[in-house]
């Protein structure tokens, strides 16, 4: 579920699944396409910012989740990604607690993050079995240098708010206490601007990324599907259920299986 409240010309999206941390399920991907879609279309919102419900931004996906997707699927995981990259209006990050996966991974797609104090950020898909996503093999490396990113794609560690400003990822971080409220302050401002000048200055920044990010979100969908059910991701994902820690020790699992 998503919560979306018009708050003056800023429209505020809240993830609301917060019995599991605001996890993404094929539903929410395709739920946030859509919401996304209308605030671009309607007329009244500047501005949009997007949070979650209780103590967690996004733990990502729904590593529970266990079924196929519903044959009436119209977006999905790829085409919310898409969305995402050609949203017109200023879109705000409002990361209110841990993101995990596409809970970090989705700060390359806003125009800018705050951060409470208390949140941090982990890319666990190395971890996983899997690869990197969300435009994250592009996005990443313009806010964090190579380095940076390589670090923290591959080492599929925690980067505290304050690493994440440091690195780029955040543009300011704000005590835990009124944080959304410090958030709309931002956003009430920027919503006080033209519209038309908003719309246009985005887009002359957007345009020289839209096509490599689009080529990045087709490549990494490509590659999570080459590794997903793999030795490795399986190794993952069952470790996960029965509440272990994975053995990545398998001659399987060391095989490079991902030509």
């Amino acid at each position: 579920m998503i919560r979306s409240e018009l708050q003056g010309a800023v429209r505020v999206l809240t993830l609301e699944r917060p019995e599991v941390l605001n996890a993404f399920n094929t539903e929410q991907f395709e739920l946030l396409a859509k919401t996304l879609l209308a605030a671009d279309a309607d007329s009244s919102t500047k501005v949009v910012v997007l949070t979650g419900a209780g103590r967690a931004f996004s733990a990502g996906a729904d590593l529970a989740e266990n079924r196929p997707p519903p044959e009436d699927l119209e977006y999905g995981f790829q085409g919310c990604i898409d969305i995402l990259v050609d949203f017109r209006k200023p879109l705000i990050l409002a990361i209110n607690g841990v993101g995990v996966g596409i809970g970090a991974t989705i700060c390359g797609l806003a125009d800018m993050v705050y951060m409470a104090e208390s949140a941090r950020l982990r890319c666990p898909f190395s971890a996983l079995g899997l690869t990197a996503e969300a435009c994250s093999t592009y996005t990443f490396p313009r806010l964090m240098g190579p380095q940076g990113a390589a670090d923290f794609l591959l080492g599929a560690g925690w980067l505290s708010a304050a690493q994440c400003k440091a690195s780029g990822l955040a543009l300011e971080i704000f005590p835990h206490e009124g944080f959304l409220e410090r958030v709309m302050q931002e956003a009430q401002n920027l919503a006080g601007l033209p519209l038309a000048s908003l719309l246009q200055t985005k887009k002359l920044l957007m345009a020289p990324h839209v096509e490599a990010m689009k080529a990045a979100n087709v490549a990494e969908n490509e590659a999570l599907l080459g590794l997903r059910g793999g030795p490795a991701n399986t190794e993952a994902v069952t470790a996960f259920r029965e509440k272990r820690e994975p053995d990545f020790s398998d001659s399987d699992i060391l095989r490079d299986n991902s030509r």
